[in-house]
């Protein structure tokens, strides 16, 4: 494990982002980042809406229990 300032900031193992990608930010994607230690990211615009967003949220928080960022 890497400690950094951003990994202590985050709650994160390793000082990995990945960013919001459209087309391909979805829960399954998001959710292997964070269980792998890094900070997996849910890309808003790719949801289509925002109830299809909210779907995501809860979706990712099934599948994992450690953090994930939003990019609106």
């Amino acid at each position: 494990m890497l400690r950094t300032s951003f990994t202590e900031l985050v709650g994160i193992e390793a000082p990995i982002l990945c960013g919001g990608m459209q087309y391909v930010g979805y829960a399954g994607m998001c959710a292997a980042v964070s269980n792998a230690g890094g900070l997996g990211t849910i890309s808003a615009l790719t949801q289509g809406s925002v109830e299809n967003l909210k779907a995501e949220i809860r979706k990712t928080r099934d599948l994992t229990s450690k953090p994930f960022a939003v990019r609106i």
